[in-house]
């Protein structure tokens, strides 16, 4: 096996990754072959154990290694195509080649830390936890009928709410045309499920909602990035991929966006609708942090009334990510379709976590709630954009609401690497790979404002900007 040079210029996550990749090309790991675990490789070459987890999950990724839950990581045994850079990035988009459980693992084993910058969800007590309780005591008082699955599409008091905040919002739907979910994640899955087969071009954000990404992938997907600009998307490029690539469906999320916080200009919606009429493409358009938004503005939906749009949102990020309570809505035939993919996945939701949903919303305090939530990350993007600023950091969008700021510094040229350090260090970040269509290693990283309080974060975030 190759040996680790700590003193090369090159870093030692590219080094395992290109070693370990070049034994499998010359047989000298055959496929079916268990590697040294983590902990063994790490003790063997002297390195850290994150260094170690990142270039395993590099090469998982990329389709050189598989892992098996509780037996280790093993060669992938691959097609006889010649292998290489261009064949690993395939791989990586191949849902034959994909590990869901790597991604699933990575996403939450470092829950535990107890600085969470990176993370995608508010704390606690900027949830909705009073309205939740008071929802909880009313829903014990009524007498409701825990013997049945509820109606498949979803509690349809809620669903007659969602009718009615989207007439708010000028989107035009009937309670027919709303199906409740399993928070966001869910609906995301419906649509790819019923939009998406194996192979098939599919045009996203780049960078994009890292869940989203790795589902498609997961699907056999070959993710076309549409990159991201300050101000929305770089429409020539968008353009440019989508007259090459021909996708039937654009995955987007236009306002405060994961992971940029970008918004979308009303110029730049009214393009991307231009462009799925002449080249006959749907729209998924992933809406969940519309109301973190103090500006009412248009949605890709209201511009196009659902006719080539499924508009998805969820309660999961307000009110609490425990009760999984997501929704979307679209054209009615299209909704019958994906509401006969819920139920064969998984029959109805929770008609329970729906009641207690709909309790919160309705029970009178829910619009302070989220009056409260918008200044207070106005006043936490103000803040920690300052910080950042000051440290010397470029930052992508400042929409000075939402949850995200994305940032990168001169002195950070691979954000994972930095991510890996942070763990040791009880941080959680969140490195540009992750976000990306392709996986590549990237200098960015996201910063969740309201879990940037602790002085901690800006100390070793500076002591990194220096080492480099």
């Amino acid at each position: 096996m190759f040996t680790v040079q700590p003193q090369s210029p090159v870093p030692l996550v590219v080094q395992i990754v290109d070693g370990l990749r070049r034994d499998i090309e010359e047989g000298a790991l055959r496929a079916g072959t268990k590697v040294p675990s983590i902990r063994q490789f790490a003790h063997a070459h002297q390195v850290s154990v994150f260094t170690v987890v990142e270039a395993y999950d590099r090469l998982v990724a990329q389709g050189w290694l598989v892992s098996r839950p509780h037996s280790g990581f093993f060669v992938r045994k691959r097609s006889g195509a010649a292998s290489g850079p261009a064949t690993a990035a395939a791989a990586s988009a191949g849902g034959a080649a994909f590990d869901a459980m790597w991604y699933m693992r990575k996403i939450f084993e470092n829950r535990h830390l107890s600085m969470k910058p990176g993370c995608g969800w508010f704390p606690h007590d900027w949830l909705f936890g009073d309205g939740v309780k008071r929802s909880l005591r009313a829903l014990a008082a009524e007498d409701v009928d825990l013997g049945g699955y509820g109606d498949p599409k979803g509690f349809p008091p809620l669903r007659a709410l969602i009718r009615d905040a989207m007439a708010e919002q000028e989107i035009g739907v009937t309670t027919e045309q709303v199906l409740l979910t399993q928070g966001s994640s869910q609906a995301l899955d419906l649509a790819a499920r019923r939009l998406v087969r194996t192979g098939d071009a599919v045009l996203v954000d780049d960078p994009g909602y890292a869940n989203l990404l790795f589902g498609l992938r997961f699907l056999g997907a070959r993710l076309i990035g549409a990159p991201r600009t300050p101000s929305g998307y770089d429409l020539a490029a968008l353009e440019r991929q989508i007259e090459a690539h021909k996708p039937r469906v654009f995955f987007t999320q236009p306002r405060l966006q994961s992971p940029t916080g970008s918004v979308a200009q009303l110029a730049h919606l009214h393009r991307v609708l231009q462009l799925a009429e002449k080249h006959d493409m749907l729209i998924v358009e992933n809406d969940i942090y519309a109301d973190l938004d103090p500006d009412p503005r248009p949605s890709l939906a209201s511009l196009d009334q659902l006719n080539r749009v499924i508009h998805i949102s969820s309660y999961s990020k307000t009110v609490s990510p425990n009760i999984r309570v997501g929704y979307l809505v679209a054209h009615p035939d299209l909704v019958e379709d994906l509401a006969q993919l819920k139920m064969i996945a998984g029959l109805t939701s929770s008609e329970f976590g729906e009641r207690l949903a709909y309790g919160a919303l309705t029970e009178g305090r829910w619009r302070k709630h989220l009056k409260l939530l918008r200044e207070r990350l106005a006043q936490a993007h103000e803040r920690v954009g300052r910080r950042l600023d000051a440290m010397g950091f470029e930052i992508f969008a400042e929409p000075k609401a939402g949850m995200f700021l994305w940032a990168r510094h001169a002195g950070i040229a691979d954000a994972a690497l930095v991510a890996n350090q942070a763990a040791d260090s009880d941080i959680l970040l969140g490195p540009g790979h992750l976000f990306s269509a392709e996986l590549t290693p990237s200098a960015w990283m996201r910063f969740n404002v309201a879990f940037c309080s602790d002085e901690r974060v800006f100390a070793f975030l500076a002591a990194q900007c220096r080492a480099g």
